[in-house]
Protein backbone atom coordinates (compact mmCIF):
# COMPACT_ATOMS: atom_id res chain seq x y z
CA UNK A 1 0.00 0.00 0.00
CA UNK A 2 2.83 2.54 0.98
CA UNK A 3 4.82 1.52 -2.31
CA UNK A 4 1.67 1.87 -4.20
CA UNK A 5 0.30 5.43 -2.98
CA UNK A 6 4.12 6.93 -3.79
CA UNK A 7 4.43 5.53 -7.06
CA UNK A 8 1.33 7.59 -7.42
CA UNK A 9 2.11 10.86 -6.09
CA UNK A 10 5.76 10.65 -7.79
CA UNK A 11 3.52 9.31 -11.01
CA UNK A 12 1.10 12.62 -10.65
CA UNK A 13 4.08 15.09 -9.92
CA UNK A 14 6.21 13.78 -13.28
CA UNK A 15 2.34 14.16 -15.37
CA UNK A 16 2.82 17.93 -13.98
CA UNK A 17 6.73 18.35 -14.66
CA UNK A 18 7.01 16.78 -18.08
CA UNK A 19 3.65 16.35 -19.73
CA UNK A 20 1.29 18.82 -18.33
CA UNK A 21 3.77 21.83 -18.63
CA UNK A 22 4.90 22.49 -15.12
CA UNK A 23 8.21 23.62 -16.53
CA UNK A 24 7.16 26.32 -18.23
CA UNK A 25 5.45 29.65 -17.58
CA UNK A 26 1.91 29.31 -17.55
CA UNK A 27 -1.05 32.07 -15.83
CA UNK A 28 -3.76 29.39 -14.45
CA UNK A 29 -7.63 30.56 -15.02
CA UNK A 30 -10.31 29.76 -12.98
CA UNK A 31 -11.57 26.83 -15.45
CA UNK A 32 -8.29 25.21 -15.45
CA UNK A 33 -8.09 25.87 -11.42
CA UNK A 34 -11.69 24.51 -10.95
CA UNK A 35 -11.03 21.55 -13.05
CA UNK A 36 -8.04 20.39 -11.12
CA UNK A 37 -9.74 21.17 -7.79
CA UNK A 38 -12.42 18.74 -9.37
CA UNK A 39 -9.75 16.03 -10.61
CA UNK A 40 -7.97 16.01 -6.54
CA UNK A 41 -11.08 16.01 -4.82
CA UNK A 42 -12.34 12.86 -6.84
CA UNK A 43 -8.80 11.28 -6.36
CA UNK A 44 -8.91 11.28 -2.30
CA UNK A 45 -12.21 10.36 -2.28
CA UNK A 46 -11.88 7.59 -4.56
CA UNK A 47 -8.46 6.39 -3.29
CA UNK A 48 -11.08 6.33 0.18
CA UNK A 49 -12.92 4.23 -1.71
CA UNK A 50 -10.65 2.22 -2.72
CA UNK A 51 -8.97 1.54 0.74
CA UNK A 52 -12.44 0.40 1.79
CA UNK A 53 -12.45 -2.07 -1.09
CA UNK A 54 -8.78 -3.27 0.17
CA UNK A 55 -9.11 -3.74 3.53
CA UNK A 56 -12.45 -5.22 3.19
CA UNK A 57 -11.35 -7.99 1.25
CA UNK A 58 -8.35 -8.54 3.58
CA UNK A 59 -9.30 -7.37 7.14
CA UNK A 60 -13.23 -7.48 7.42
CA UNK A 61 -15.93 -4.76 6.91
CA UNK A 62 -15.25 -3.47 10.60
CA UNK A 63 -12.01 -2.47 9.98
CA UNK A 64 -12.32 -0.76 6.55
CA UNK A 65 -15.19 1.07 7.97
CA UNK A 66 -13.14 2.50 10.32
CA UNK A 67 -9.54 3.42 8.47
CA UNK A 68 -12.12 4.80 5.06
CA UNK A 69 -13.75 7.32 7.60
CA UNK A 70 -10.73 8.10 9.33
CA UNK A 71 -8.94 8.82 5.77
CA UNK A 72 -11.92 10.97 4.49
CA UNK A 73 -12.29 13.09 8.17
CA UNK A 74 -8.48 13.39 8.20
CA UNK A 75 -8.40 14.42 4.50
CA UNK A 76 -11.30 17.32 5.32
CA UNK A 77 -9.33 18.21 8.06
CA UNK A 78 -6.32 18.78 6.66
CA UNK A 79 -7.56 20.31 3.32
CA UNK A 80 -9.53 22.69 5.78
CA UNK A 81 -6.46 23.83 7.61
CA UNK A 82 -4.32 23.86 4.34
CA UNK A 83 -6.90 26.58 2.87
CA UNK A 84 -5.02 28.74 5.79
CA UNK A 85 -1.96 28.05 3.76
CA UNK A 86 -3.66 29.96 0.76
CA UNK A 87 -4.30 33.26 2.35
CA UNK A 88 -0.13 33.68 2.89
CA UNK A 89 0.39 32.39 -0.70
CA UNK A 90 -2.31 35.63 -1.23
CA UNK A 91 -0.42 37.68 0.67
CA UNK A 92 3.55 36.75 -0.20
CA UNK A 93 2.51 36.90 -4.27
CA UNK A 94 1.11 39.81 -3.72
CA UNK A 95 4.39 41.63 -1.92
CA UNK A 96 6.66 40.74 -4.32
CA UNK A 97 3.80 41.38 -7.48
CA UNK A 98 4.38 37.95 -8.71
CA UNK A 99 3.20 38.01 -12.22
CA UNK A 100 0.83 35.47 -12.27
CA UNK A 101 2.19 33.23 -15.33
CA UNK A 102 5.39 32.15 -12.81
CA UNK A 103 2.85 31.64 -9.65
CA UNK A 104 2.52 27.82 -10.91
CA UNK A 105 6.22 26.66 -11.02
CA UNK A 106 7.04 28.12 -7.04
CA UNK A 107 3.53 26.57 -5.52
CA UNK A 108 4.42 23.09 -7.98
CA UNK A 109 7.85 23.66 -5.97
CA UNK A 110 5.88 24.41 -2.97
CA UNK A 111 4.57 21.56 -3.15
CA UNK A 112 8.02 19.01 -3.08
CA UNK A 113 9.69 20.26 -0.63
CA UNK A 114 6.30 20.52 1.03
CA UNK A 115 5.75 16.59 1.00
CA UNK A 116 9.50 15.78 1.71
CA UNK A 117 9.12 17.69 5.19
CA UNK A 118 6.09 16.59 5.67
CA UNK A 119 6.87 13.29 5.22
CA UNK A 120 10.02 13.69 8.23
CA UNK A 121 7.17 15.21 10.65
CA UNK A 122 4.75 12.45 9.94
CA UNK A 123 7.20 9.87 10.84
CA UNK A 124 8.58 11.92 13.50
CA UNK A 125 4.96 12.42 14.90
CA UNK A 126 4.16 8.73 14.19
CA UNK A 127 7.39 7.71 16.75
CA UNK A 128 6.74 10.18 19.28
CA UNK A 129 3.13 9.06 19.81
CA UNK A 130 3.81 5.30 19.80
CA UNK A 131 7.10 5.68 22.43
CA UNK A 132 5.51 8.64 24.42
CA UNK A 133 1.42 8.07 24.59
CA UNK A 134 1.27 11.03 26.72
CA UNK A 135 2.54 13.41 23.47
CA UNK A 136 -0.94 13.46 22.35
CA UNK A 137 -1.96 15.52 25.77
CA UNK A 138 0.71 17.91 24.57
CA UNK A 139 -0.58 17.98 21.23
CA UNK A 140 -3.47 18.99 22.29
CA UNK A 141 -2.55 21.53 24.90
CA UNK A 142 -0.90 22.87 21.51
CA UNK A 143 -3.60 23.14 19.11
CA UNK A 144 -5.85 24.74 21.62
CA UNK A 145 -3.62 27.54 22.53
CA UNK A 146 -3.03 27.72 18.76
CA UNK A 147 -6.62 28.27 17.84
CA UNK A 148 -7.04 30.79 20.50
CA UNK A 149 -4.12 32.80 19.08
CA UNK A 150 -5.83 32.45 16.09
CA UNK A 151 -9.48 33.69 16.97
CA UNK A 152 -7.26 36.48 19.20
CA UNK A 153 -4.93 37.74 16.08
CA UNK A 154 -7.44 36.31 13.33
CA UNK A 155 -7.39 40.03 11.37
CA UNK A 156 -3.69 40.90 12.19
CA UNK A 157 -1.58 40.36 9.22
CA UNK A 158 2.09 39.68 9.20
CA UNK A 159 5.20 42.34 8.33
CA UNK A 160 7.08 40.86 5.62
CA UNK A 161 9.03 43.95 5.54
CA UNK A 162 9.97 42.67 9.04
CA UNK A 163 10.55 39.22 8.55
CA UNK A 164 13.80 37.82 10.00
CA UNK A 165 14.47 36.00 7.45
CA UNK A 166 13.08 38.12 4.48
CA UNK A 167 15.67 40.67 6.11
CA UNK A 168 18.64 38.04 6.92
CA UNK A 169 18.52 36.78 3.40
CA UNK A 170 18.31 40.30 1.76
CA UNK A 171 21.30 41.03 4.10
CA UNK A 172 23.75 38.25 3.09
CA UNK A 173 22.94 37.54 -0.34
CA UNK A 174 22.65 39.34 -3.87
CA UNK A 175 19.45 39.56 -5.12
CA UNK A 176 18.56 41.24 -8.61
CA UNK A 177 15.68 43.88 -8.29
CA UNK A 178 13.02 42.34 -10.73
CA UNK A 179 12.50 38.58 -11.94
CA UNK A 180 14.45 36.97 -14.92
CA UNK A 181 11.39 34.68 -15.85
CA UNK A 182 11.25 31.27 -13.94
CA UNK A 183 14.72 31.41 -12.42
CA UNK A 184 15.52 31.07 -9.03
CA UNK A 185 19.48 32.07 -9.65
CA UNK A 186 21.04 33.86 -12.39
CA UNK A 187 24.73 34.78 -13.28
CA UNK A 188 25.81 38.78 -13.92
CA UNK A 189 29.08 39.87 -14.50
CA UNK A 190 30.63 36.06 -13.45
CA UNK A 191 28.57 36.63 -10.05
CA UNK A 192 25.78 34.27 -9.06
CA UNK A 193 22.57 36.22 -7.88
CA UNK A 194 19.37 34.94 -6.42
CA UNK A 195 16.15 36.59 -7.97
CA UNK A 196 13.02 37.54 -5.90
CA UNK A 197 11.56 33.91 -7.29
CA UNK A 198 14.05 32.75 -4.94
CA UNK A 199 12.89 34.63 -2.13
CA UNK A 200 9.47 34.11 -3.03
CA UNK A 201 9.73 29.73 -2.89
CA UNK A 202 11.82 30.04 0.54
CA UNK A 203 8.97 32.02 2.41
CA UNK A 204 6.32 29.62 0.24
CA UNK A 205 8.35 26.58 1.97
CA UNK A 206 8.42 27.95 5.47
CA UNK A 207 5.08 29.34 5.59
CA UNK A 208 4.21 25.08 4.94
CA UNK A 209 6.19 23.99 7.56
CA UNK A 210 4.59 25.98 9.84
CA UNK A 211 1.17 25.65 8.70
CA UNK A 212 2.18 21.38 9.30
CA UNK A 213 3.21 22.34 12.54
CA UNK A 214 -0.41 23.02 13.14
CA UNK A 215 -2.11 20.70 10.94
CA UNK A 216 -0.20 17.41 11.42
CA UNK A 217 -0.92 17.26 15.44
CA UNK A 218 -4.46 17.71 14.24
CA UNK A 219 -5.05 14.82 12.36
CA UNK A 220 -3.74 12.73 15.36
CA UNK A 221 -7.07 13.25 17.65
CA UNK A 222 -8.55 10.86 14.66
CA UNK A 223 -5.91 8.18 14.10
CA UNK A 224 -1.93 7.46 14.64
CA UNK A 225 -1.77 5.38 11.47
CA UNK A 226 0.94 6.56 9.42
CA UNK A 227 -0.43 5.26 5.88
CA UNK A 228 -3.95 7.40 6.76
CA UNK A 229 -2.08 10.38 8.46
CA UNK A 230 0.43 10.75 5.39
CA UNK A 231 -1.99 9.99 2.87
CA UNK A 232 -4.43 12.21 3.64
CA UNK A 233 -1.99 15.19 4.32
CA UNK A 234 -0.11 14.37 0.80
CA UNK A 235 -3.93 14.75 -1.24
CA UNK A 236 -4.15 18.48 0.82
CA UNK A 237 -1.07 19.01 0.15
CA UNK A 238 -1.22 18.22 -4.11
CA UNK A 239 -4.92 19.99 -4.01
CA UNK A 240 -3.88 23.13 -2.56
CA UNK A 241 -1.83 24.41 -5.29
CA UNK A 242 -5.23 24.32 -7.21
CA UNK A 243 -7.34 25.58 -4.57
CA UNK A 244 -5.20 28.30 -4.61
CA UNK A 245 -5.64 29.32 -7.97
CA UNK A 246 -9.39 28.74 -7.60
CA UNK A 247 -10.12 30.92 -4.72
CA UNK A 248 -7.35 33.35 -5.14
CA UNK A 249 -8.82 36.42 -6.33
CA UNK A 250 -11.61 35.69 -4.21
CA UNK A 251 -9.89 35.09 -0.84
CA UNK A 252 -11.99 38.39 0.78
CA UNK A 253 -14.79 37.14 0.30
CA UNK A 254 -14.06 33.95 2.66
CA UNK A 255 -13.04 36.78 5.48
CA UNK A 256 -14.69 34.20 8.47
CA UNK A 257 -13.12 31.26 7.34
CA UNK A 258 -9.73 31.99 9.99
CA UNK A 259 -12.31 31.90 12.49
CA UNK A 260 -13.65 28.93 11.78
CA UNK A 261 -9.84 27.11 11.51
CA UNK A 262 -9.06 28.87 14.43
CA UNK A 263 -12.66 27.21 16.28
CA UNK A 264 -12.03 23.60 14.40
CA UNK A 265 -8.23 23.71 15.99
CA UNK A 266 -10.04 24.61 19.31
CA UNK A 267 -12.12 21.76 19.03
CA UNK A 268 -9.41 19.10 18.26
CA UNK A 269 -7.28 20.23 20.57
CA UNK A 270 -9.93 20.09 23.59
CA UNK A 271 -11.26 16.87 22.01
CA UNK A 272 -7.67 15.25 22.65
CA UNK A 273 -7.20 16.79 25.65
CA UNK A 274 -11.13 14.92 27.20
CA UNK A 275 -9.70 11.24 25.45
CA UNK A 276 -9.29 10.10 28.89
CA UNK A 277 -12.74 11.07 30.11
CA UNK A 278 -14.59 10.93 26.66
CA UNK A 279 -14.19 9.04 23.16
CA UNK A 280 -15.65 10.92 20.56
CA UNK A 281 -16.94 8.81 17.47
CA UNK A 282 -15.03 9.34 14.20
CA UNK A 283 -18.17 10.20 12.52
CA UNK A 284 -18.89 12.77 14.88
CA UNK A 285 -15.45 14.64 14.34
CA UNK A 286 -16.22 14.50 10.47
CA UNK A 287 -19.83 15.97 10.74
CA UNK A 288 -19.13 18.60 13.38
CA UNK A 289 -15.24 19.62 11.83
CA UNK A 290 -17.73 19.78 7.65
CA UNK A 291 -20.52 22.00 9.79
CA UNK A 292 -17.84 24.55 11.02
CA UNK A 293 -16.03 24.63 7.82
CA UNK A 294 -18.99 24.73 5.91
CA UNK A 295 -20.57 27.20 8.57
CA UNK A 296 -18.08 30.04 8.33
CA UNK A 297 -17.90 29.84 4.51
CA UNK A 298 -21.57 30.44 3.70
CA UNK A 299 -21.39 33.33 6.06
CA UNK A 300 -18.46 34.77 4.92
CA UNK A 301 -19.73 34.50 1.56
CA UNK A 302 -23.40 36.13 2.57
CA UNK A 303 -21.58 38.72 4.21
CA UNK A 304 -19.29 39.83 1.54
CA UNK A 305 -22.11 39.49 -1.16
CA UNK A 306 -22.34 42.69 -3.03
CA UNK A 307 -18.98 44.14 -2.25
CA UNK A 308 -15.99 44.62 -4.22
CA UNK A 309 -13.50 42.56 -4.30
CA UNK A 310 -9.67 43.08 -5.08
CA UNK A 311 -7.96 40.98 -7.32
CA UNK A 312 -4.52 39.83 -6.89
CA UNK A 313 -1.32 41.70 -8.82
CA UNK A 314 -1.31 41.72 -11.99
CA UNK A 315 -5.03 39.50 -12.72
Amino acid sequence: MWAGFITFVLAMLALDLFVLGGKKAHRVSVKEAGAWVFVWVTLALSFGALLWWYLDGTLGREVANRKALEFITGYLIEQSLSVDNMFVFVMIFGYFAVPPELQRRVLLYGVLGAIVMRAGMILAGVWLVQEFAWILYVFGAFLLITGIKMLVFADQQPDLDNNPLLRWMRGHMRITPGFHGQAFFVRQQGLLYATPMFLVLVLIEVSDLVFAVDSIPAIFAVTTDPFIVFTSNIFAIMGLRAMYFLLADMADRFHLLKYGLAIVLVFIGGKMLAMPWFHMPVQWSLAIVGSIIALSVVLSLKLSKGKAIPTMPGT
